[in-house]
């Protein structure tokens, strides 16, 4: 992570989260090849995809996740390095959340924290992790295993996290499967089988019977992305997931990711810097800087009115949005060290528009009125997307074409009353101009 030495912060490796594992799958600790099931846990389904034992009652059912001001701190040489700084937000059933931001700014660290990843110097210091309503946080590590891969699941940016070299495909698929659900090894293969197919791999039953070596690196991220899609998870953490693959399959991996949170009522956070994927993927963007959620919202509320200056900065450095023959516009400077931040405002040092009033922390607010302002309904606030409309990229000049519609059939939730909030004393309060 810049702005954090990349030395300090350690995660740590799926490998480790639970006992007798074979291989380092992502998308939960694969058991010896076994087709035991593990014994349940309170909270968690053990025999299969269902939910059973989270509440799944449409009327009062919570969040699909919720998190309330999560923070997780690494103690180094340097002092205490503040990776995820009293991070709130939720995600519906259905839902996709956009996590967007510069390298460093804590993105991938949320992530981690919500998988139970972190590992020494770093730890979770506060807040609360509720999936379907149970606190991740006050689960042991043995229940931690029982869910990761199972009820939640993580795709990373490297496959190679994921997968073992020295074992097959279908090893380390099947195995992700005995390791939460007692099915025959015909089945497993088969569900298998079905998830390579899903994410674009030609000849899957010959595929299986390959080793990660006998994969280019586009390949081997779309078995990642199967393995985590093995159990049904009700959450998927995507780490930039496609930003190995090539424009055409990019598009094909977020088609079919809409597809399944429509479908299934999978909520999904897509960790990116990419804000052109955002604005045709997303129903909702949360905007990180040095730890902290700066400004949050429905992605066309975002994105067309975005109010904080560091969310307007990085519109602004899309390429698509300049002129030809001109600059390509920059954000300033560079990400502060997490060990050192500056006091009030962390974008203070970066920010033409900062003065004297951001020398104090500025509170969360929502747009267009003070912190205890009620739901957002002034102008130059871009309405939310509601059933049937389309996702796409307009704002930016997209390499995909990401057209899938919005429902909120399956469980999804539309979030149309998703207030926008900003972490600024002088936001912008005029709409963002349209790209030329």
């Amino acid at each position: 992570m810049s702005g954090a030495s990349t030395n300090s912060p350690a995660v740590s490796n799926p490998a480790v989260s639970g006992p007798s594992t074979s291989h380092p799958s992502a998308s939960g600790p694969a058991v010896s090849g076994t087709a035991a099931s593990p014994p349940a846990v309170s909270g968690t389904a053990a025999s299969g995809p269902a939910t059973s034992g989270f509440s799944t009652s449409r009327g009062a059912a919570p969040p699909a996740l919720e998190v309330q001001n999560l923070s997780t701190h690494f103690s180094t040489r340097q002092g205490v390095i503040k990776a995820v700084n009293e991070v709130s937000f939720s995600v519906g059933r259905g839902q996709i959340m956009g996590l967007v931001g510069e390298s460093g700014s804590g993105k991938s660290m949320t992530g981690y924290s919500i998988m139970g990843l972190i590992d020494a110097p770093g730890r979770v210091v506060g807040g609360r992790i509720l999936l379907n309503g149970t606190d991740l946080s006050g689960l042991s590590a043995e229940e931690m295993r029982r869910l990761r891969g199972n009820r939640v699941a993580m795709i990373f940016q490297d496959p190679m996290m994921t997968l073992n070299p020295v074992l097959r495909i279908d090893t380390q698929m099947t195995e992700a499967i005995f390791a939460h659900e007692k099915v025959s090894h015909g089945q497993a293969l088969e569900r298998a089988r079905a998830a390579l197919a899903t994410v674009g791999i030609p000849a899957p039953d010959e595929r299986l019977k390959s080793y990660p070596h006998q994969f280019s690196g586009g390949m081997r991220q779309r078995v990642a992305i199967a393995i985590a899609l093995l159990n049904h998870p009700d959450l998927i953490i995507a780490d930039e997931p496609t930003t190995a693959l090539d424009v055409t399959i990019q598009g094909q991996i977020l088609a079919e990711m809409q597809r399944l949170c429509r479908d299934t009522g999978t909520a999904l956070i897509w960790i990116t810097h990419d804000l052109s994927v955002i604005a045709g993927l997303a129903d909702r963007v949360c905007v990180m800087y040095a730890g902290r959620i700066v400004e949050s919202g429905g992605v066309d509320q975002v994105l067309d009115a975005a109010r904080h200056p560091y969310t307007r900065g990085l519109i602004d450095s899309v390429p698509s949005r300049n002129p030809r023959g001109t600059r390509l516009k920059q954000i300033p400077g560079m990400t502060p060290s997490l060990a050192h931040l500056p006091s009030g405002c962390a974008f203070r040092e970066r920010c033409a528009r900062a003065d004297a009033a951001c020398l104090q922390e500025p509170p969360l607010s929502v747009a267009g009125g003070g912190p205890n302002a009620g739901p957002n309904t002034g102008p130059n606030t871009g309405p939310n997307r509601g059933p049937g409309e389309e996702r796409t990229g307009r704002r930016f000049e997209l390499d995909v074409d990401i057209r899938i519609e919005v429902s909120t059939e399956g469980g999804a939730e539309s979030g149309t009353d998703t207030p926008h909030t900003v972490r600024c004393f002088h936001p912008h309060t005029e709409a963002v101009e349209a790209a030329p």
